[in-house]
């Protein structure tokens, strides 16, 4: 399901934050100072008709609502049908933390039914895109000092091995606060978010909140049904996050789907591909690391672009978030294994295959997430900034290295071929300033029915994470995909869950309890 960090000597650790509100629903009105706006919508610079952008007012901290304002970016695809089946603004959050919702609509395969009954409408949460996205200091130390000990096993790192890459995580972290400023990065967790998007919905002129929400975008709208219940009307919530674990238990989780993933491709290719390499008896794990680390001693030419091992394994993980890049991957696998056998094949194959699979996984995808209907485009400031301020805000974390290094060790347990990363991404979070920390525990249960969508074999936001938010928000209900890949709705590849939502956005008919659709 993306990052942040900054500078300052008077950085708080996150043990230093008080506990997290209640999850009593509020009923907050809007400032007067920012109720009743009009969105002055015009054409998108660059982007071609019927598309419209504009903005929206919102204070930086919402209890201080005379203070600082920011200005937050709206985009808008209208409505394709006649007036009188128009329903009203469907507002889409694509994901992150850290993916501008202004980059959507490339390419949108939303159906004809609800194109015809909503504008679609998205926005740059704060923090994010060029109304003031967050940018920081110098990632790549921190990465590089991730890197020096990768080929130790965590559980093997003593304290002095930890202390370079302990510094690193601190710098990054005092960087953010030194570029973004500490009141910012105090405002920047999603209990924010939620306040601003009520303050989008009444600029919209909606009387309740319609909202698709992926991965990420789901701690928005779940909360928002908490917060504004009377002002939610139908809400989807499709690959749902863990909005109350700690940043470590998170990345152990993913590290597990992750791998419960891979498995299932490995199946995939040795059922449908012609020299698979993971055949009966052999394992996965091990094939896959020998063939990284052959591809790293001799890289492979895809048309211009080296690819070594490094790569191979994110153009692997990045095939796993959609089914259907799970066929250029394993043909990528097998040219690999036939080369590496002395078939002659053809000229370049594994060079043109690994092309294939270079142009599915990152021809269109988000960075953050590849989630549907997400592009990129334009100066949205630093993605892995942003992830990284609304992760550390949102969620207790370690402060001490260690904590990290056990879960570390965990995580490699979990998965030798992913690792720690997921876990070691979190590092900055040791060091990170004071920031509000959203309700943890919320039920909803003055919210209208709705709708969560799982998929079993989702690689970033485990299927437990949606049945478990479907579980506690009173008024849920959980649909649940089959197969395999991070996100679902609105991509049109599975009509079973199609056609349930539509129905769901455009007439409110709630799907039935437990509705479960095949495999495609």
């Amino acid at each position: 399901m993306g990052s942040a960090a900054a500078a300052a000597a008077t950085v708080l650790l996150l043990s230093a934050c008080p506990a997290p509100p209640t999850a009593e629903p509020v009923a907050e009105e809007i400032p007067e100072r920012y109720a009743g706006q009009e969105i002055a919508w015009t054409a998108c610079p660059g982007r071609e008709a019927p598309l419209e952008c504009g903005t929206v007012t919102v204070p930086l901290d919402h209890d201080r609502p005379g203070g600082q304002t920011l200005d937050l970016a709206l985009i808008r695809l209208p409505s394709a049908g006649p007036p009188q089946e128009r329903v009203g603004s469907l507002v889409i959050n694509p994901g992150g933390p850290g993916v501008p919702g202004t980059a959507m609509f490339h390419g949108t395969v939303f159906s004809d039914r609800v194109r015809a009954s909503f504008d679609l409408v998205s926005f740059d949460p704060r923090g994010v895109g060029t109304g003031g996205g967050l940018s920081c200091g110098d990632r790549y130390a921190f990465e590089d000092a991730r890197q020096a000990l990768a080929d130790t096993h965590p559980r093997h790192l003593s304290a002095v091995d930890l202390q370079p890459l302990d510094d690193a995580a601190r710098r990054y972290a005092g960087s953010c606060t030194e570029a973004a400023g500490e009141e910012v990065l105090a405002e920047a967790g999603t209990v924010n978010v939620v306040r601003d998007l009520e303050i989008i919905r009444d600029a919209l002129g909606e009387d309740a909140l319609t909202y698709v929400g992926y991965s990420y975008g789901t701690h928005i709208g779940a909360l928002y049904a908490h917060m504004y219940p009377r002002r939610t009307r139908a809400m989807v919530l499709d690959a749902a996050v863990d909005t109350d674990a700690s940043t470590v238990e998170t990345a152990l989780d993913q590290t597990a789907a992750f791998q419960a993933a891979w498995e299932r491709f490995v199946d995939h290719c040795a059922a449908t591909v012609r020299d698979c390499p993971f055949t009966p008896g052999a394992d996965p794990d091990t094939v896959a690391r020998e063939l990284i680390e052959k591809l790293d001693r001799a890289p492979v030419s895809a048309d211009g672009i080296p690819v070594d091992g490094r790569l191979l394994l994110l153009m692997a993980t990045s095939a796993l978030y959609r089914e259907e890049a799970w066929d250029p991957l394993a043909d990528a696998f097998a040219a690999l294994t036939r080369e590496g056998a002395g078939e002659p094949g053809a000229p370049g194959e594994s060079g043109e295959e690994l092309l294939a699979l270079y142009e599915e996984v990152f021809g269109g995808l988000g960075e953050e997430e590849g989630e549907p209907q997400v592009g990129t485009g334009g100066d949205h400031g630093d993605p892995r900034a942003a992830y990284t301020a609304v992760t550390c805000a949102d969620h207790a974390s370690p402060t001490d290295v260690t904590g990290y290094r056990d879960a570390a060790a965990e995580a490699v347990d979990l998965s030798p071929l992913f690792g720690a990363d997921a876990v070691w991404d979190h590092l900055p979070c040791a060091h990170w300033q004071r920031a509000e920390r959203p309700p943890t525990g919320f039920t909803a249960p003055d919210a209208p029915p709705l709708v969560v969508v799982g998929t079993v074999g989702d690689p970033a936001t485990p299927y437990a994470w949606s049945r478990e938010l479907a579980e506690r928000l009173e008024s849920a209900v959980l649909v649940t995909y089959e197969g395999g890949g991070h996100t679902l709705y609105g991509s049109g590849r599975v009509p079973c869950v199609e056609e349930a939502v539509d129905a769901y956005l455009i007439g409110g008919e709630t799907p039935p309890e437990g509705l479960s659709c095949p495999e495609e």
